[in-house]
């Protein structure tokens, strides 16, 4: 969708682009004659002037602007009564075809002598009481470089559209291939994961496994043995965490799902806290939470719930002597703001870029999974988790989470 409306905002673009550079040009020929018309009709009024106060025309032969090429003025007969060059001054005009009508305005264009274009303007004057044509032929430079200029604006327009389009093109053409490319390292990233991700399993299942079976091959060469009820409850313990290892893996694979809803966040804290209280018993940890009544969160609350215990489990594990774990949350703006702190042992500075990655773990018997789907949990929830951590002072962990609508 955002591609589409890029493309469509190019070609609106474009368009526009276009129109203007085509209607520039079309109208700068109606501009550089209107320009033409209007120096002309002050020339006209200037010579008009100048002759009325000077019968003898003798002031006109020094009136050279510099956009004139020639002027004249002709009397009924056709006869010029003043020309720019002397000596023409009291001949005839030279065809019939040249002949001005001394009532009427007129425009066109002319070839001169020289091979130029120029612009030939005739309008009626009156000189002392007698009616004459005054035949005016202006230099076209200036007009001409309007035109011009349209002309090249309008070609730069066109270049720069087509040089846009090409450079969009390979743009678009190096997107694409960037974004091959990073799917082919996402998906060599995955199989190196799933490569990693069996490296872990053959581990962690081989010793559940062994010890099941060598717990299985006791109890069955001699089932009466009072013993083998040991062996049985250690059968049942590696099965138990074979089980949670299975089921971490396909928690961690699994699409985050879409029941989305409002929940009170003080209630979530207490299920959560009550749930923990019995691991936290044994290791002589004490668990406090503070939370607002009226803070409602909007997400999955199953799956959040999971990263709440996986958390807590983690924090408790990280105080084998005891301590103290919290749970706080307050309002941020649009908001909910998470902490979970410890007072354990803490974690140490090389592994802390790492502990969020999946199958990274500095225990014996752990697979590195914990983080890792805590993490991608809140980001299904549009949330965000960061963690601080001072080795030998403790663990605070933030996940931030929106608020109900």
């Amino acid at each position: 969708m955002f591609k589409k409306a890029i493309l469509l905002l190019g070609i609106t673009v474009t368009c526009c682009l276009l129109w203007f550079a085509v209607y520039d040009y079309r109208e700068a020929g109606p501009i550089a004659r209107e320009n033409l018309r209007g120096l002309a009709l002050s020339l006209t009024t200037a010579i008009e002037k100048l002759a009325a106060n000077d019968p003898s025309l003798e002031t006109l032969h020094s009136f050279h602007p510099t956009d004139v090429a020639f002027f004249a003025l002709v009397d009924g007969r056709g006869v010029y009564r003043f020309h720019s060059n002397r000596d023409l001054v009291g001949t005839a005009v030279e065809a019939p075809s040249q002949m001005i009508p001394l009532l009427t305005r007129s425009e066109t264009r002319i070839v001169l002598g020289t091979g130029e274009r120029a612009y030939q303007f005739s309008s009626p004057v009156t000189v002392r009481g007698e009616p004459l044509a005054l035949v005016l032929t202006l230099h076209t430079y200036r007009a001409d470089a309007v035109i011009r200029r349209a002309r090249l604006n309008m070609t730069i327009v066109l270049a720069l559209v087509v040089a846009g389009w090409l450079l969009s093109v390979g743009l678009a053409r190096y997107a694409r291939r960037e974004e091959r490319h990073q799917e082919e390292l996402a998906r060599r990233e995955t199989l190196a994961k799933l490569g990693e991700m069996g490296a872990v399993l053959a581990h962690e299942i081989r010793n559940p496994l062994a010890g099941i079976k060598g717990f299985a091959q006791v109890i069955a060469a001699r089932p009466q043995e009072s013993r083998n009820a040991s062996f049985a409850h250690s059968i049942v313990t590696e099965a138990v965490r074979l089980e949670s290892l299975v089921n971490d893996l396909l928690a961690y694979a699994a699409n985050e799902p879409e029941a989305v809803a409002d929940f009170a966040l003080a209630n979530l804290f207490d299920h959560t806290v009550s749930l923990l209280k019995p691991d936290a018993g044994t290791h002589g940890v004490g668990i406090s939470w503070r939370c607002p009544g009226d803070l409602l969160v909007r997400g999955n609350r199953d799956r959040i719930e999971q990263a709440l215990l996986n958390l807590g489990h983690n924090a408790v594990q990280a105080m084998p002597d005891g301590g103290e774990l919290q749970f706080l949350a307050e309002r941020s703006g649009k908001d909910a703001v998470i902490s979970i702190r410890d007072n354990g042992s803490g974690i140490a500075e090389e592994h802390r870029q790492l502990v969020f990655e999946p199958f990274f773990t500095t225990k014996s018997r752990g697979t590195g999974l914990g983080l890792a789907l805590c993490r991608k949990i809140v980001e299904a929830n549009r949330g965000r988790i960061t963690l601080q951590s001072r080795e030998g002072e403790g663990t605070v962990v933030t996940l931030t989470l929106p608020c109900a609508r």
